[in-house]
């Protein structure tokens, strides 16, 4: 199996906040190389010591840096274009804390790295009715289904995660014409663009990234759908109650692929947002939380109609 190294270069006391991060998109194993290390343990060392660990010493003049590796394949791209998402809102927040965010990968220059998605992502058929395809790529024989076409960006949502494949495949189930949904963050947009071409009457798109949000409304745009069918907010709706006041109610739809902790925070919200009838299809949960997701939703009066799991992570239809 081959690997993506990785290089993120930040500042000393950006680290550590750069690290929950990367925690934060499933990234779990990394190096850190920071001069500040070295300064540290001389400051820190008696000077009886015969033998200091060449790699310590490595990093008297290193810039600083964090390194991490993803698998040479769809999956690890797919990770690669989250993380291009996240450092691109860090920068925009505050690039000054962060320092430049270069991003390295082997001895590929960063602008090439997309190249790459293109000896993996081919068109692919998800559930009965939709071929999700990439621009550079040409399906004809594609009988009655509704081709959803995408590109790698800087944010999540290819098609390809057992995540986003498990939802669009329950969407199918539960859409009916003219529904109204609301996806919770949307990421590319992809879920809401399925949902569409599945019989959607409208879309409204919500994510903490603002090229999350911008992203998903350009492919919304790219398959046909113009700004009257679709809105995208950026923003954080267990926080922000203007924001939550701005999307209204009346769904009969809502989708939320993220993690198993912002759906639990979400769980006291998301009826706020619905019909009486409507369903709720929550995603982005691995094995382990599967439980504690069930519970906290029980708990909020929802009713488990439907669940699914692939390759460790898990989707849930409730009513």
């Amino acid at each position: 199996m081959n690997f993506m190294q990785i290089d993120v270069y930040t500042e000393s006391e950006a680290v550590n906040l750069l690290v929950m991060r990367l925690s934060e998109l499933g990234i779990n194993g990394f190096t850190i190389h920071d001069s500040a290390d070295f300064e540290e343990f001389l400051e820190n060392k008696d000077m009886n010591w015969d033998y200091v660990d060449d790699d310590l010493m490595g990093l008297k003049n290193v810039p600083t840096h964090i390194t991490l590796y993803l698998q040479d394949n769809e999956q690890g791209l797919e990770t690669l274009s989250e993380l291009k998402g996240v450092l691109s809102e860090l920068k925009a927040e505050n690039g000054s804390f962060y320092g430049s965010l270069e991003l390295k990968i082997d001895n590929v220059k960063e602008e090439d790295w997309a190249n790459n998605w293109k000896q993996y992502y081919k068109p692919f058929n998800v559930g009965e009715k939709l071929i999700i395809k990439p621009s550079w790529e040409n399906v004809t024989d594609i009988g009655n289904r509704k081709i959803l076409e995408i590109d790698p960006a800087s944010t999540f949502g290819t098609g390809q995660h057992h995540t986003t494949r498990l939802v669009m495949e329950k969407l199918e189930g539960v859409l009916g014409n003219n529904d109204k949904v609301l996806d919770l963050g949307c990421g590319s947009g992809i879920l809401s663009i399925a949902a569409m071409l599945l019989g959607a009457e409208s879309a409204v798109m919500v994510d903490i990234f603002k090229n999350a949000a911008d992203t998903a409304a350009e492919n919304m745009e790219k398959n046909g759908f113009t700004a009257e069918k679709y809105r995208a907010y950026c923003g954080n709706i267990i926080e922000d109650e203007a924001l939550r006041n701005e999307i209204g109610t009346g769904y009969n739809v809502v989708v939320a692929n993220i993690v198993a902790d912002v759906i639990i925070a979400m769980s006291s919200l998301f009826r706020s947002f619905m019909k009486s009838d409507a369903t709720l299809i929550v995603s982005g949960i691995i094995d382990e939380r599967l439980e504690e997701v069930l519970s906290a939703l029980k708990e909020n009066g929802f009713t488990v109609k439907d669940t699914a799991s692939s390759e460790g992570w898990n989707v849930i239809v409730l009513k």
